[in-house]
């Protein structure tokens, strides 16, 4: 069993093993914990009671966060032309057509998110062994192929994230920064709890979403209670 360090054991000890928290509360405790020496991200992990073996049950969408997300986003985007000059106008710090497949393929990978106008993706195409596994292939699920670059660039560096189940019908997302205040943290956690209850798959049985935790980068995990679904400010207060 993997031992931690003094920081988690103290963050750790001041949460209740048998409790669920309102996200509000959750998050005032979090902020107020001290794991690490750098701004940590913050994370809010979703247990899925999908079948991730059906195709029709796997989850994967965008959501703008109402806070952004507190961290820099590099973009890459596949384009030529005057699309190529939309995504450079649009704050895009690498842009090209087969140049930039070529340098991908020979191992760049200094980017978040990727981006490809549809008239690319049969180059981009070739990168998806390469792309994939890390979650950064354009996919027009995602909003991620597009002829709207300019839109799709400024969304990314605005906050906007991607999600999706993982094997095991988890979705793993960002929800900010412990430098954001609770309020904030719960309002963006707000924004992808919505997102996940309406993308909830007709042919799913049972109970929806199992589980949810928050946690920050080296901290432990702090149980939400899944009913709190909306308003969360207003019945945090009442």
């Amino acid at each position: 069993m993997a031992k931690h360090g003094k920081r988690y054991d103290d963050a750790k000890a001041q949460i209740n093993p048998e409790g669920k928290y309102h996200p509000l509360e959750a998050f005032r405790l979090l902020v107020s914990q001290e794991v690490a020496r750098f701004d940590t991200t913050v994370e809010a992990h979703f247990r899925l009671g999908v079948n991730v073996r059906h195709a029709e049950e796997q989850l994967r969408g965008t959501i703008a966060l109402p806070h952004g997300t507190g961290r820099a986003v590099t973009v890459a985007v596949f384009a030529e032309g005057e699309k190529a000059r939309e995504a450079e106008e649009a704050g895009a710090q690498f842009v090209g057509g087969e140049d930039l497949v070529k340098k991908v393929e020979e191992g760049f990978s200094d980017f978040d998110v990727a981006i490809a106008t549809p008239d690319m993706m049969g180059a981009v195409g070739r990168l998806g062994r390469v792309l994939g596994p890390s979650g950064k292939m354009p996919n027009p699920k995602t909003g991620t192929v597009t002829f709207d670059v300019g839109k799709a660039v400024t969304d990314v560096i605005g906050g906007k994230v991607e999600y999706r189940t993982d094997r095991a019908g988890i979705v793993h997302i960002s929800v900010g920064k412990k430098s954001f205040t609770p309020e904030q943290l719960t309002e963006n956690y707000g924004a992808i709890l919505d997102e996940i209850m309406r993308a909830k798959p007709a042919s799913t049985k049972g109970r929806y979403i199992t589980s949810i935790s928050v946690a920050q980068t080296m901290g432990p995990g702090i149980d939400v209670d899944p009913q709190y679904t909306q308003n969360l400010l207003e019945e945090a207060t009442a």
